[in-house]
């Protein structure tokens, strides 16, 4: 019997219309399931990240999280490994991880601070199909 964490799981912010555009993107090219999401505004993600110290900040609502093999990773290390994780033509993006880190993340951050401007916010999380349920740990 598989467990939540016995898969990669992405956590993300549940009221912004690019985030949920990203998982809707990631789960159409997930034909096997691998992946498991929850918002950074729920329960479940609320105690992964008390689990480590960390807290849903108004920062941290501000970043992709993907836990995995009981590790964390934040913006781009965690945009990275997801598309490892995807396979296909995305793992040629995993190399960009020799990019410094600052520099990356700085244009995550700025992309970060202006994505409810350009993209907009969802008045609640989504509402999950009867196929998608057992991928969202909420």
């Amino acid at each position: 019997m598989s467990t939540p964490f016995s898969h990669p799981i992405i956590l993300f912010d549940g009221v912004c219309k690019f985030c949920d555009g990203t998982v809707n993107f990631i789960i159409d090219r997930d034909p096997k399931a691998l992946f498991r999401f929850a918002p950074l505004q729920s329960e479940f993600a609320t105690k992964i990240l008390a689990e480590k110290g960390l807290v849903a900040d108004k920062e941290m609502l501000s970043s992709i999280v993907l836990v995995h093999e009981g590790r964390l990773y934040f913006k781009t290390d965690a945009v990275l490994r997801i598309a490892r994780l995807m396979g296909g033509g995305w793992v040629l993006f995993y190399p960009l991880l020799i990019v410094p880190r600052f520099l990356r993340d700085f244009a995550y951050t700025l992309f970060a601070k202006n994505r409810y401007r350009w993209f907009g916010k969802m008045d609640q999380c989504r509402v999950l199909t009867p196929e998608l349920k057992a991928r969202y740990l909420a």
